[in-house]
Order: C-alpha cells, then structure tokens, then sequence
C-alpha cells in the first residue's frame, strides 16, 4: 500500500533518551524543559526570535483569533482544511469568504480589498500547500485599513518569502506539527509573532490564564504541550534539513514523470520559496480527476482531495459564492508524497495516472 502520507518517525533510541530523561525528571507536562528547550531552538532554526509551543494547530488558530480580539466578521480563504474555517466559527466569528487566485490557489488580495468593510476585524489567510500568499499585498491592506491579520501557515514549516521565514509575517502566524506534516512533534503546533505582546498574552492564555498558582491574566485555555511531543520534536528537528531535501527531489521528479500528461500544478510567486510539503496537480475536470482516484485506489495507492469540498459551500456557514474556489477544489488531487516514498513508487503512481488519461 502507497499512503497519501507516513509520518517521518526518527531512531528509537535517538527518541527513548530524551524519554529516560523524562522518567529522571518525573516532568510530562507544565512548560517542561523539552518545551522550553524546543521553542529555542525552533526560533534559532528559523532565524526568529521567539515563538510558543501549543498542543495542536487548530489551537494556535482559536489563540490567535482571540488574541487579535477578532469577535465580528473576518475575511478568509474557502480554500484550506477545514480547521482555517471552523476556529472562527468555534471563536464566534464570521467568516467572509473571497475567492482565490487561480494561478497560486491562495486568497486573492483584490477580493480581499473589495471585501473590507463595516464589521471585518481582520484578515485569515492560508499558505495553501506552504506556497507563500502574496504576503506584502495582504499586510499592506491590513496596516493601511487598521484591520488584523492572521496567517494559517499550517503547511508552510520550511516555507519563505523573500528569504525569511513565512512565519515571520502578519500580526501573528500558526503552524500545525501533526504528524501528517514534514515537521511534526507528534501532536502540537506553534505561534509566531513579532510582536512580543500578543506572545506574552498568550503565554496566559495556553495555561488557563495562570499567572503563578493562585493568580491569573485573564481567560485562558488547555493549550499546553507535554515533554513527549516536545522530546519527538527534538529529535525530528535534527532531521529537518535531511527532510525538505527529500520533499524537493520527490517533487522535482514527480515534475519529471508527469511533464507531458496535461496535468496543472499551482504556481509559486517569484518571492516565495515552497518547502514541497505536498504533491497537487489540477485535472482537466472532476470527471477525470474521479477516474484517476479510482484506479489508483484500486492499485493499492491513495491519493487525497485537499482541499474538497470548498470551505464556503459548509453547512454551517452562509453560502458565499466563490466560483474559481469551487471549481478547482472539484479538480484537485493531492498525490502520496513523504519521506520514505521510493522513485519507484512515484514511477508506478505515475505510470497508472498516465494510463487512465
């Protein structure tokens, strides 16, 4: 079998020494010193200067939302995972859905300019795929209208726009380290901003509000991430370099293999750089798309439909039309693609994609 994805897992005794520390320490969890330990070297690895550690990425999300003080509507891609949506309904939000380019798959900043207006508290943007939003069009409509932005950066570990790392940009920007992504830490995600005030806010907030036992800065929540995750992200950022290496000849020989078969892959601008976190080539149409799975999945090989269906058509969302988004999350298909993944494999995938066009 040919999954979508494996998780990078390291040597296990490369992992059980940072687990035999933990059983010394009788330390799992309360900003331990694998938490504390990671968020460092996680800040020097991507040339930042600080950023925080939480339990998944939909949390980073729901933080951040709160953070900003974003209670009224916020303009937002319908093209992500599920999670960019449902942290601002879950936060109380609503969600303005624009659409998408349809070149790099990310939100439109000209939609987004149409789209401000009474009530938006802000901007929620994806780097779908980790391929980098048009970061300076969208921070410059944020500053100039006084509106927050948010950048989901779920995909985007590795990712840059103009040399520096995407997490870097907007008031704040999160990231996932699920398992299913190239940087993971089992469970958990992470929050970046340059701004030290919305990071110290969240400090609290991550811990219930704890401010010392018996005091507390305000609302807060469970958001924090034990010595095990941390101790699996320890060991897996002494691979990362090793990792995105691999991604990038995965993708250059996919490239390879698919150049003649018509397919479409998005596009990334000439400031960004991607980190090759995923595989998505456009059909021709839906039709053909479904075949393609079909055989595949018949062959033992499972492809996924990131992103389907559009986040605006949800039915816990009002319906907001946002044709190019709809159009291409009908035709669009993520291929397998992670560490471990042979030539062989890509060359059998392929054989089979080109056979069914």
């Amino acid at each position: 079998m040919i999954p979508i994805t494996q998780p990078f897992l390291p040597k296990k005794d490369e992992y059980q020494k940072y687990i035999n520390e933990i059983w010394e320490n009788n330390w799992l969890t309360n900003n331990g010193p694998n938490v504390r330990q990671l968020e460092d070297r996680l800040a020097k690895y991507l040339k930042i200067k600080e950023m925080l550690l939480v339990n998944n990425g939909t949390i980073a999300l729901q933080l951040a939302i709160k953070v900003l003080g974003m209670k009224r509507k916020v303009i937002t891609t319908p093209f992500s995972y599920v999670a960019t949506t449902s942290s601002l309904v879950w936060e109380g939000c609503e969600p303005i859905f624009v659409d998408i380019d349809p070149d790099s798959l990310n939100i439109d900043p000209e939609r987004v300019e149409e789209a401000l207006g009474h009530g938006v508290d802000g901007i929620l943007a994806t780097h779908c795929f980790g391929n980098p939003c048009d970061v300076e069009s969208l921070e410059f409509l944020s500053e100039s209208r006084g509106k927050k932005l948010i950048f989901d950066a779920a995909h985007g570990f590795g990712s840059k726009y103009k040399d520096k790392s995407l997490f870097e940009y907007g008031d704040i920007s999160i990231s996932s380290f699920h398992s299913t992504k190239l940087y993971h830490t089992i469970e958990g995600g992470g929050i970046f901003s340059k701004d030290e005030r919305w990071l110290e806010k969240v400090a609290f907030m991550r811990n219930f509000g704890h401010d010392g036992s018996e005091k507390f800065q305000g609302i807060g929540i469970n958001g924090k991430v034990s010595e095990f995750h941390a101790a699996m992200g320890l060991v897996n950022l002494n691979y990362i370099d090793e990792i995105l290496l691999d991604r990038k000849k995965l993708s250059v020989f996919y490239d390879t293999l698919l150049q003649h078969s018509g397919v479409r892959r998005p596009i990334v601008s000439s400031a960004g750089e991607s980190n090759f976190s995923y595989y998505p080539i456009i059909f021709e149409s839906e039709r053909i798309l479904l075949e393609v799975k079909k055989r595949l999945e018949e062959s033992d090989i499972f492809p996924r439909r990131y992103f389907y269906p559009a986040l605006n058509s949800l039915d816990y969302v009002k319906s907001q039309s946002c044709p190019i988004a709809e159009d291409i999350s009908k035709r669009i298909l993520c291929l397998p693609m992670y560490y471990g993944l042979t030539e062989s494999d890509q060359e059998k995938i392929a054989e089979i994609l080109l056979k069914a066009l």
